[in-house]
């Protein structure tokens, strides 16, 4: 047992709370699971964020939601594991790696592949510690001691024992692909290592002539060095110019091959002729249209750029002396018939400068049928991944019932290492967890796995799979929840659940919690171009993190974009800034109260007992949409909580007791006190973890730290419905007193005659009881509680629920300006009283709102009808009428 042992500085100064209180946490193990294996287990893996950088907001916002969720779930007795890791990040890390050493004067070739990837290492060994120490600072509650890496040891088991179950199966297999190659280098590319740049081009237009000689078709391309390798024209099977050549074949100039035309819809019918020559070797778009026809892929290049022998009597031309001397050719030919002008993207390599060509290449695939399939299949049982919001259950099953094969093979150095190897003489392929006895004679793939192949396998490969006896498998499997980002349902998520189905039956998480991205103010994505990134680590050093965290847990809705402001952060630092300097007040009263001596037993006021309530009715309100994963409904009800019934009023009122005689009310008050700050920082720790530590730390606790106390559960004993409509009473009288004297110019300091017209003797005498609250927030010169009172002629008064407010102030106002303000008010009555009317009235409504919704509706109708009436009144007094 402690006692309060008040060391709270005067100002909140989030650098100096924060300060240290992180290796804290770690060092009482705090966050380590399998503490109690009596506990329910309780599991998130986090996002690995790439190894390519330092955090951004992004990253922020969605740890941010996973620490809320395991915090809380710790305070309510869960055996919680959030592990952490990163990931590899195939082209992204290499790419960066590569980039390092080009400004060192080096390439990767110049090192070799050993060199490179040890090399790779100690970058990636270096941003991990910077990615350690923002979460660190961002005070995120992870289990260090079971920490992974895309790459390690475990990992790298689960990954080839996945690729080849699957290619023993039959799911996973060799094809041709088109990928991105430079001729210069003679290398396979990935994406990020091809830079785009507009170019002058031209667009060639040309006529294939029709088969049978009944007419021509017109196409035209940008790469006509490419129609040496056409297999088809394909129009949009809709367009009506187009639908009776289906089917019939077109003769290929310069080579004289036939070809069909087929109809796809992959065709824009508005760009251009509507009709497309399709090479399937040497264009992604094409290959994928080849591959819905059935169309043969004509490769006509070399890997240097040159023609080959399918080219014909353009072999061994360089690949743009051909389209000269081709251009030349179909004119004379009356072929081309026209070149226009036209600036177009052009990829180049990012290493030698040279024109990228799409180019056709052996790669390896999954067969995703049977995997989406099965997919989909689970979302029609009780098993089925919860998507919150369930909107994106629509996205996600559209995705999957329109899937491709997935090419998983990379032309890189840095990454899983594909598990295959091939004979030297008989080209045989031999595929394992181990290479071949024989290894003389085999070679290796020098190809990587695409990086989310591995990163598919995080939630069970971090937990000790394929040893499925692991302790934290048996345990920790299937993880709770997912928190990740709209943009990577289908790169990640999607590949998650078919790989967790295919390799652990099942579903890998219980629920997936999609947030959006975060915008700038205006809107707009974050980006470098733009310059309106923003350093999470900046904010926090400004601000705090409770401050950041609060605002990115808050500001939306689950699905929804965020968008940054700086405005908003420092609002919440007002936030945080309030609740320091209440807890100060509070703590500073307590006068040493022990955690013993706390008793709610005692005779209570009515704020006592509506502070009381009110406390029970957020820890119901918070817990539940909590669960519900509504945080931006979470923190508005917490700020009006802490902000208004908290801080604004019930400090207040506790401040007559607190200063006044009564021994016995002063301790109620403290122990009112110690217990509604005790259970709101509970309430408020997963969001904002420092501040409230070390707010607890200075109330009376039992325990060594907030992250591990209990959560707040509602104490029906407490709760007083009928105080709390006594208490919402004073505050409306209090509110509309304080209203009219700031209308007519009278401070507060002022003592002015107050009359109170109660609606009937129940009312008078809840109003006489607490005269005191009356007296010390209306600072009335004389007080007037009775339920027959007239208004004097200048008098201003206000309609409450159940009183009339009567303040008598000759020579303060003006007749008519209090007309004016009365029928204005009367309006506002009116519009109220229509509205719920309006509602009552709808058959809809009444058949599906339940009992209570309707019952809570018709008492506002009679409430603003009661209060529209005498407004009514008293505007007619003033009338004379």
């Amino acid at each position: 047992m402690e006692e309060t042992n008040m060391t709270m500085p005067t100002k909140y100064d989030p650098k100096s709370i924060e300060q240290g209180r992180y290796d804290w946490w770690l060092k009482g193990k705090y966050f380590e699971a399998g503490d109690d294996p009596k506990k329910d287990p309780y599991t998130i893996v986090i996002p690995p964020p790439n190894v390519t950088g330092r955090l951004h907001l992004g990253h922020a916002w969605d740890t941010t939601l996973q620490d809320i969720l395991t915090r809380m779930k710790r305070m309510q007795g869960y055996d919680v594991l959030w592990l952490p890791g990163m990931d590899h990040a195939g082209i992204a890390t290499q790419a960066k790696v590569e980039q390092k050493l080009r400004e060192e004067g080096k390439s990767r070739y110049d090192l070799g592949r050993e060199a490179f990837v040890e090399e790779t290492w100690k970058w990636t060994n270096e941003y991990k510690g910077h990615i350690r120490e923002q979460w660190s600072k961002l005070g995120l509650g992870l289990d260090y001691n079971r920490e992974r890496f895309t790459l390690d040891e475990g990992l790298s088991d689960a990954v080839q024992e996945v690729f080849v179950t699957l290619y023993k199966k039959g799911v996973i297999y060799r094809g041709e692909y088109i990928i991105n190659w430079d001729p210069s280098t003679k290398t396979a590319l990935s994406d990020i290592e091809v830079i785009h740049k507009d170019v002058q081009g031209a667009f060639y237009h040309m006529r294939y002539p029709l088969a049978d000689g009944s007419g021509d078709i017109e196409i035209a391309t940008t790469r006509p060095e490419t129609m040496l390798g056409d297999t088809a024209v394909a129009v949009h099977p809709e367009d009506e110019r187009y639908k009776h050549l289906i089917g019939k074949m077109v003769k290929l100039p310069i080579t004289g091959r036939e070809i069909p035309i087929v109809a796809d819809d992959y065709v824009d019918m508005e760009f251009g002729s509507g009709a497309v020559k399709i090479t399937p070797a040497h264009d992604p778009n094409d290959f994928e249209i080849g591959n819905r026809h059935n169309l043969e892929r004509i490769l006509v290049m070399n890997e240097d750029g040159s023609m080959n022998k399918k080219a014909g009597k353009y072999e061994g031309m360089d690949r743009f002396e051909c389209r000269k001397q081709l251009v030349k050719d179909l004119q004379e030919e009356g072929i081309l018939f026209k070149i226009e002008e036209h600036m177009h993207s052009v990829g180049h390599s990012e290493r030698s400068g040279a024109v990228v060509e799409p180019y056709l290449s052996t790669q390896w695939f999954v067969k995703m049928q049977p995997l989406a399939d099965a997919s989909v299949d689970l979302q029609k049982e009780d098993g089925k991944v919860n998507f919150v919001p369930d909107r994106f259950e629509k996205t996600y099953l559209r995705w999957m019932e329109n899937i491709r094969d997935w090419c998983i093979s990379r032309q890189l150095w840095w990454g899983h290492r594909i598990p295959a190897w091939y004979h030297k003489e008989t080209g045989e392929v031999y595929v394992a967890t181990e290479p071949p006895s024989d290894i003389e004679n085999w070679k290796q793939d020098e190809d990587v796995l695409d990086t989310w192949f591995s990163s598919a396998l995080w939630p069970f490969s971090t937990l000790g799979w394929p040893d499925e006896s692991s302790a934290d498998y048996q345990r920790y499997y299937p993880t709770a929840a997912l928190v990740t980002g709209y943009d990577i349902i289908f790169f990640w998520v999607s590949r998650m659940i078919f790989q967790g189905i295919e390799f652990t039956g099942g579903r890998p998480f219980k629920d997936v919690l999609i947030h959006g991205l975060v915008r700038d103010a205006e809107g707009r994505k974050m980006s470098k171009s733009l310059g309106n990134g923003v350093d999470p680590m900046d904010v926090i050093e400004k601000y705090g993190a409770d401050s950041l965290r609060y605002f990115l847990s808050t500001g939306s809705s689950p699905g929804q974009d965020l968008r940054f402001s700086i405005e908003k952060v420092e609002s919440t630092w007002n936030f945080a800034n309030k609740i320091w300097n209440a807890s100060r007040f509070a703590l500073m009263n307590m006068n040493g109260l022990k955690v013993e001596e706390i008793d709610l037993t005692g005779e209570k006021s009515v704020a006592d007992k509506w502070i009381l309530t009110r406390l029970n009715e957020t820890i119901e309100t918070v817990t539940r949409l909590s669960d519900r994963y509504e945080f931006g409904e979470v923190g508005r009800v917490l700020y009006n909580f802490i902000w208004d019934d908290f801080c604004d009023w019930y400090i207040e009122m506790a401040k007559l007791p607190l200063y006044g005689e009564d021994e016995a009310a002063k301790k109620t008050t403290r122990s009112v006190l110690a217990h509604v700050l005790d259970n709101t920082m509970r309430l408020l720790h997963p969001f904002m973890p420092f501040i409230t530590e070390e707010i607890w730390q200075n109330l009376p606790h039992e325990g060594e730290s907030i992250t591990v106390a209990a959560w707040p559960t509602v104490r029906e004993e407490l709760t007083d419905k009928a105080a709390a409509e006594e208490m919402k009473l004073l505050v409306e009288i209090i509110r509309s007193v304080r209203n009219i004297r700031a209308e007519v110019s009278t401070p507060m300091s002022k003592k002015i005659n107050m009359m109170i017209k109660a609606k009937d003797a129940e009312t008078a005498a809840v109003l006489t009881k607490n005269e005191g609250y009356i007296d010390r927030f209306c600072n009335p010169e004389e007080l007037t509680i009775n339920t027959e009172l007239t208004a004097p002629d200048k008098a201003v008064t206000a309609v409450v629920t159940g009183a009339e407010i009567i303040l008598p102030l000759e020579g303060l106002i003006n007749i008519e300006e209090e007309i004016a303000r009365l029928q204005k008010e009367w309006d506002k009555l009116n519009k109220e009283v229509e509205r719920v009317q309006k509602k009552l009235r709808n058959d809809g409504f009444i058949k599906k709102a339940p009992e209570k919704v309707i019952e809570e509706e018709r008492a506002k109708e009679k409430d603003y009808a009661e209060k529209r009436a005498a407004v009514e009144a008293r505007m007619n007094e003033l009338k004379g009428e």
